[in-house]
């Protein structure tokens, strides 16, 4: 895929942080003594994780050099590295693994989640939120639309493009771990994001979901592809009362802490 977008991901950072901000309030640690943010963008939920844990070394990992930068622009003082989470070995067991919003990008997850939590110290802490809105009309319709347009030869196979089958349910999470772990914390929840319209959601999709659709296709393709996309997700998302739309977003979060 292309490089991300950080100003086009960041036009819904709060939003995206929320999540972030309430996975970290359920680590169980108290003082970490180093700390990696596998996927941290542009550094914001690596900007939780420090100012929490203030004496902790952090690191940011991400594969995009854009997010990176802007990354590093932001936070300075802390250490940010290129690495991919699905090969990565730190060079030390760290006490706290966080992966916001990255992993479900990821395949076989019932090798790369022990693998993760493997990698911790003794009684470490593999934090873990992932999107899991593949079923939702937001998902559903851009595999509606990759399948059925003129752009349909370069996209490929959508399921493929949509990641489905990728992510397991919240108990295959807890089976995955629980047998290596102190404890095992897994829950689901779906937040409701209040929207201007249905373009918003579409810029929304755009900085992420949405890329592995529009990555293959020309100028012309992508313009074509966004309108019946638009023109689907308004009708997949009709006007509440107050005329804005409601996007539900339900995420996965799993936080495992290893025996001391």
């Amino acid at each position: 895929m292309s490089d991300w977008n950080p100003a086009l991901y960041a036009r819904f950072e709060d939003e995206r942080t929320r999540p972030a901000a309430e996975l970290l309030a359920q680590v169980p640690l108290a003082a970490p003594g180093l700390a990696y943010d596998l996927g941290c963008g542009p550094g914001n939920s690596t900007a939780l994780i420090a100012a929490r844990f203030p004496e902790a070394e952090v690191i940011g990992l991400d594969t995009s050099p854009a997010m990176l930068e802007r990354a590093r622009e932001r936070l300075p003082g802390l250490s940010f590295a290129l690495a991919d989470a699905a090969t990565w070995q730190p060079e030390r067991a760290p006490d706290l693994i966080y992966a916001n919003a990255v992993l479900q990008w990821l395949p076989d997850h019932p090798v790369l989640l022990p693998r993760l939590f493997g990698l911790l110290a003794p009684g470490g802490v593999l934090a873990v939120q992932m999107p899991d809105n593949l079923a939702e009309p937001s998902h559903r319709l851009m595999r509606m639309v990759a399948e059925t347009g003129p752009w349909a030869a370069a996209i490929g196979d959508p399921a493929v493009a949509g990641r489905l089958g990728r992510m397991l349910e919240p108990a295959g999470y807890y089976d995955l771990l629980a047998p290596h772990a102190a404890e095992v914390n897994v829950w689901r929840t779906a937040y409701h994001h209040r929207m201007a319209d249905a373009s918003a959601i579409v810029e929304w999709v755009r900085a992420t979901g949405l890329r592995p659709f529009l990555d293959p296709l020309t100028p012309d393709e992508e313009a074509g592809f966004l309108t019946a996309y638009t023109a689907a997700i308004a009708e997949g998302y009709p006007p509440r009362r107050d005329g804005r739309r409601l996007l539900a977003f339900p995420r996965v979060f799993i936080v495992a802490r290893r025996a001391g």
